[in-house]
């Protein structure tokens, strides 16, 4: 029984390092990681449900999407993902920071110049 199990653990668990290797933000690979578990959960009662009725197929595909996807919403949720923000903003100058920002008021957040989130 234990074997079962730890296989498709093993494999969520190097997809979702794979995944998130080249995330340099910790936002966007937590929301990686949390798609991932989610997307193997689903996938797993699904596999099992349909089809072959295979768990661990399941899991490691839905692992695969709900990852990627979380993934994604990470990165836009930081304003990255290569959508620039519009070259005609208006900029503040933080005089503690010495740096620039912007407001974008599609996301509702304020960034530095160089696209980094200004918490």
């Amino acid at each position: 029984m234990l074997k079962r199990f730890l296989a498709p653990a093993i494999a969520m668990a190097g997809a979702g390092a794979l995944l998130t290797a080249c995330a340099d933000d910790p936002h966007t690979t937590n929301t990686t990681l949390g798609g991932a578990a989610l997307g193997a959960v689903a996938g797993a009662v699904i596999g099992n449900n349909v089809g072959s009725g295979n768990a661990a197929t399941g899991a490691a595909v839905g692992a695969l999407v709900g990852g990627a996807a979380g993934a994604v919403k990470g990165c836009r949720d930081e304003g990255g993902c290569g959508n620039q923000p519009a070259a005609n903003r208006r900029q503040y100058y933080d005089e503690r920071a010495g740096r620039y920002y912007y407001y974008d008021p599609g996301t509702g957040r304020y960034f530095w110049e160089d696209g980094a989130p200004r918490y």
